[in-house]
């Protein structure tokens, strides 16, 4: 009877001794991916945060006349330790009092590295400075982004070429003349966008020219089929080449490949006067929206001079109420700021981004219905993307695990 105790004894150690190893391996195991996990998570979620306050804090810094500066994070290195122990105790009631119960215990400790970055120099501040160019802009455009949102943030001006109106007219509102037309020009072509009828696209057209046959040998008769549709007029004895081209981009009330080639010539020529930081505007009458013509180009600014407008917008410059133009039709979203902050003494509450400057919160205004605030607020964040370089990197790996 002994004996047998002593086999059962023996047999219930090494089953607890079992599963004490199974355990212990799955909770390793299972530790791993939950930190691992929770690492990403959170990181992610600080990185982005910090750069909506630092963006945030560059306006409360141009509100107030002061110089801007950019700091980023630019390596993270968390490094997890995980230490496990177990045992085992005996049952302390009942008729197991005999076996062995197993006991855990572990812990969890994480030691993450953060570098730091000023985001300066030369290239970084010739980006902050120099204007967007169009296809910067038209990409946004493409991807769905409100056309009038985007040109009240990005343009500084619009340039009419045609009609009674031309003139140069700036979004700025001391400039009462000039600041009413822009605001009715681009809440036009909002209404148009709201039609679905607003295109943005690159002017494409055919390019031709003639070379004589005598001048062209086999081979480079050969080399030019590849970048040239080539026709050869045996009466004629020359061959003419003809190329598709993709030029700038136009904001038109119509498909611009309904127009003929030379009128898509015609237009790309008049687009290659302007600056590669403007963007042709053809809204045409017999389309949707004709009932106000407008040909030209808006101009657009840096993100240095974005940032100065929503900053001097706040008191020094503010925005105002500007009604549509009489031909535009009713448009739903027309806000007087085209970033609306609150700036107070007292800490705000809710979840809207906010951050301290000066002894002053500044937050985005809250809103009800259609977010435009947090809707241009999160064109801000991506135009900043598009303007910062890459930041100088330790080499350190993003997240390592240890055991």
């Amino acid at each position: 009877m002994v004996f047998k105790f002593h086999q059962f004894f023996v047999l219930a150690k090494a089953t607890t001794t079992c599963l004490t190893m199974l355990v212990l391996c799955s909770l390793q195991g299972c530790f791993s991916p939950m930190a691992l996990d929770h690492a990403v998570i959170e990181y992610d979620k600080t990185t982005t945060d910090i750069l909506s306050k630092l963006i945030l804090l560059n306006i409360a810094r141009s509100h107030q006349h002061q110089p801007l500066h950019f700091t980023g994070v630019s390596n993270i290195a968390a490094t997890f330790n995980f230490q496990f122990n177990a045992g085992a105790t005996p049952a302390f009631t009942g008729n197991s009092g005999s076996l062995l119960t197993p006991v855990f215990g572990g812990t969890v400790s994480e030691n993450p590295t953060i570098s730091i970055v000023p985001i300066e120099g030369e290239e970084f501040t010739r980006r902050l400075l120099a204007p967007f160019q169009e296809n910067k802009l038209t990409m946004l455009l493409r991807q769905g982004a409100d056309v009038d949102l985007i040109l009240r943030l990005l343009a500084s001006e619009l340039r009419l070429s045609d009609g009674k109106q031309s003139g140069i007219y700036l979004n700025k509102p001391r400039d009462a003349k000039g600041y009413q037309l822009f605001r009715q020009a681009v809440l036009h072509l909002s209404s148009i966008q709201d039609k679905n009828k607003l295109f943005v696209e690159p002017l494409m057209f055919d390019q031709q020219s003639t070379l004589p046959t005598e001048s062209l040998s086999a081979e480079q008769l050969s080399a030019l089929q590849k970048e040239y549709k080539v026709v050869y007029q045996a009466e004629r004895k020359q061959v003419v080449l003809t190329k598709r081209v993709i030029g700038r981009f136009l904001l038109t009330n119509y498909d611009p490949a309904s127009l003929t080639n030379e009128e898509r010539i015609r237009l790309q020529e008049e687009a290659e006067q302007y600056a590669v930081n403007d963007l042709s505007v053809d809204i045409r009458r017999g389309y949707p929206g004709g009932e106000w013509p407008i040909h030209g180009v808006f101009r657009l600014r840096s993100f240095h001079n974005v940032l100065n407008f929503i900053g001097q917008s706040i008191s020094d410059d503010p925005e105002y109420a500007v009604g549509k133009y009489p031909q535009t039709p009713n448009v739903s979203e027309n806000p007087v700021q085209t970033m609306a902050l609150l700036v107070s003494e007292d800490e705000p509450s809710g979840d809207n981004i906010s951050v301290q400057f000066d002894d002053h919160y500044y937050t985005l205004k809250p809103e009800v219905g259609y977010q435009w605030n947090r809707e241009g607020f999160r064109l801000l964040c991506q135009i900043f993307q598009m303007t910062m370089t890459d930041l100088a990197r330790q080499g350190a790996p993003a997240i390592t695990i240890s055991k």
